[in-house]
């Protein structure tokens, strides 16, 4: 199936990589002009600094525990360069969320 060991070693680093956990912090709402939407945010990535890296966790899923309740979103692409992705939540992220610590379910 694979043609070098190469190539299965970069596959089992992803498998190790997807199954770690990965934590967030909630940097702002995504504003577009005079408008802000409170259920897209964007998030940096702990330990994540690069395009390439971050670039992996899009799709993944997003759990902010706030309080009782738990809101839920996904990862929905880039935002600049310097590891900042965008999440698109279900519901919308009160102001107070701003800060918090989320987690990334592979």
């Amino acid at each position: 199936m694979f043609k070098s060991t190469t190539c299965v070693r970069k596959v089992l680093q992803w498998r190790m990589f997807m199954s770690q956990p990965v934590y967030g912090k909630i940097v702002n709402y995504r504003i577009i002009g005079i408008t802000q939407m409170s259920n897209w945010c964007l998030i940096q990535i702990i330990g994540e600094n690069t395009i390439s890296k971050a670039g992996r966790l899009i799709g993944r899923k997003v759990v902010l525990k706030y309080g009782k309740n738990s809101f839920i979103g996904r990862i929905m692409g880039l935002h600049g360069r310097k590891g900042v992705v965008t999440a698109k939540f279900r519901k919308g992220v009160p102001g107070q969320a701003i800060g918090a610590r989320v987690e990334l379910l592979g």
